[in-house]
């Protein structure tokens, strides 16, 4: 990320800068020692969006897209004949994946697009049979060469509908998109540009071995499907079992987003001088404690964000076969919070530097809508939280019976403060248990609205408990004193600012006394002016490159 060729290019043109992300796909392709290898490596991926996401969002997108849900779709096959990997290894062809269609984006158990197996020519007719079925906004236009594909279509044999299969389908060449293939580029959306399209197929005939195959199913030369697992739509979620990591890179892409942008506005807050309060005399933004004391919660959000993510990434490499569905579950939580967050963060970043952020050229303007792209990606914030907190209103252990705050707590001890967020979840999780349980009887929709405030609240408490915890774990593998304390005061400053905004519940279940409801206020201005003078480098500790940030005009001119 410190060469020339990912300097930020904010005044480049929309295909250009489409084409300039395929440019730099190649060059990290050059730097891999071997493509499966980072396919297969769910840190390395997730590591690959966090930096290139600093520069170019579109850059981490195309790479995901060809890394992990095209190759690492094919690589979980571990039935079909052996696939020659060459073309894609060199990137003479790139992967994208085609998923989603107009009609049918988070419910995509459902889309219509459909292969029906001819038994006689052992092949497939992949077919999209209305327009509501077009493959929705994968990247499958001509920027950046010959595409292939995985496309997830219906596996019909005769009558019978298996459910929703991957197939890998050769999109174009160098000449253009293959017979039966139309792919129809959608509008300029905001955010660092990718070469979204609409994609249909007509008729497009495949061999048997473009089936994608696992445990959720085999097809027989015959036409017999043979599968370990169970329904139509839990075959379908195994399929496109890369989407979990999907959640992780996304999140990462976010995570290194938003750590940028606070360099930036940091950076910006000490180099920026303004009139100040006595005549003739000019102070720094970052002097004012009204600039700086947002600046900071947010990078204490911006920690516990990045040792939250480290932390689910590693149970999710290192989990057990059966601790799957809560491992998956909490990527889930991981990244709906992680992003929402990063949204945040980057538009508080972009406030703090006035109307030179506004401008692409100097770095900042794409992150909130690359924020955006992510919370919708890989599964929709609110869907994808709406079926965790379904989970766990009974699949999760209730948080034991918080004790009363006595009032000589200290409002600057974590573990009070960890105490108090568990008191919080604790009342969310009861809640959603008991308004489940009183919703109309015989209606299970009905039964999950009367529900469903209380179990996000209770999904929010839990992941926010979680980035507490994995903040606390990070400290405690801290050697370095001063480095130490640093980390501590803002471990704590993090949960002032989530314990405040909770307090009178916390007040109302007795977590907290009057008098400390009282004291958070103060608590919080004085770690604020703590910490004030640590910062630029709790930023610069985000090591984002200096190559980046000099190349942006308003950290370097006047």
């Amino acid at each position: 990320m410190s060469t020339g060729l990912f300097r930020h290019r904010g005044d480049a043109g929309t295909e250009e800068r489409w084409q300039l992300s395929y440019d730099r796909l190649r060059a990290l392709n050059e730097e891999l020692m071997c493509p499966e290898d980072l396919a297969r490596d769910p840190r390395g991926l997730a590591a690959l969006h966090e930096w290139a996401a600093v520069v170019d969002g579109a850059t981490a997108t195309v790479a995901g897209i060809h890394y992990n849900l095209f190759l690492g779709s094919l690589l979980d096959d571990h039935l079909s004949p052996p696939r020659d990997f060459s073309a894609f290894h060199g990137l003479d062809r790139i992967g994208t994946f085609l998923c989603t269609e107009r009609a049918h984006g988070n419910d995509a158990a459902a889309l219509k697009t459909w292969a029906r197996y001819d038994r006689e020519r052992q092949e497939f007719v992949l077919h999209t049979p209305h327009a509501g079925a077009q493959k929705y906004m994968p990247n499958t236009s001509a920027a950046g060469g010959p595409k292939s594909a995985v496309v997830a279509a219906r596996l019909l044999v005769e009558d019978t509908d298996h459910g929703v299969f991957l197939f890998l389908v050769p999109l174009s060449d160098r000449r253009g998109t293959l017979p039966g293939v139309t792919v129809t580029a959608l509008p300029e959306r905001v955010g660092s540009p990718v070469d979204h399209c609409v994609t249909s197929f007509d008729r497009v005939r495949l061999p048997r071995t473009a089936l994608v195959q696992g445990e959720h199913g085999r097809l027989l030369p015959d036409g017999t499907l043979v599968s370990s697992v169970g329904s139509a739509r839990k075959r379908f979620l195994h399929a496109i079992g890369r989407v979990t990591v999907g959640k992780l890179c996304m999140s990462a892409s976010t995570l290194g987003g938003c750590r940028a942008a606070l360099a930036i506005a940091v950076r910006y807050a000490h180099t920026r001088y303004i009139s100040g309060p006595v005549a003739g005399r000019r102070v720094p933004l970052a002097a004012h404690r009204s600039h700086h004391a947002r600046l900071l919660e947010r990078v204490a959000t911006a920690y516990a964000m990045t040792f939250l993510h480290r932390a689910v990434t590693e149970h999710w490499i290192t989990h057990a076969s059966e601790e799957r569905a809560a491992a998956e579950r909490l990527v889930a939580l991981g990244k709906g919070w992680i992003t929402w967050q990063a949204r945040e963060i980057v538009i508080e970043s972009r406030e703090r530097c006035g109307a030179r952020a506004l401008f692409p050229v100097n770095g900042l303007a794409e992150y909130p809508a690359n924020a955006d792209g992510a919370i919708t990606a890989e599964g929709d914030n609110l869907a994808i939280w709406c079926k965790a907190a379904a989970e766990m209103i009974f699949g999760h252990t209730l948080a034991s019976t918080p004790r009363p705050a006595t009032g000589q707590e200290s409002l600057t001890d974590p573990a009070f403060l960890r105490r108090t967020l568990s008191a919080a979840e604790h009342y969310w999780h009861t809640s959603a248990r008991h308004d489940l349980r009183h919703g109309e009887a015989g209606d299970a929709l009905s039964r999950w609205n009367n529900a469903s405030a209380a179990a996000l609240n209770l999904a929010e408490a839990h992941t926010i408990g979680q980035a507490a915890d994995a903040f606390a774990t990070a400290i405690g593998r801290t050697s370095d004193s001063h480095t130490r304390t640093a980390l501590t005061d803002l471990h704590v400053l993090f949960l002032l600012n989530q314990v405040n905004s909770r307090s009178g519940l916390l007040l109302a279940e007795g977590a907290l006394t009057r008098d400390q409801v009282r004291a958070l206020p103060h608590t919080q201005h004085a770690l604020t002016a703590r910490l004030a003078p640590h910062l630029l480098a709790l930023t610069d500790a985000f090591s984002i490159p200096e190559e980046h940030l000099s190349s942006l005009p308003m950290l370097t001119a006047p």
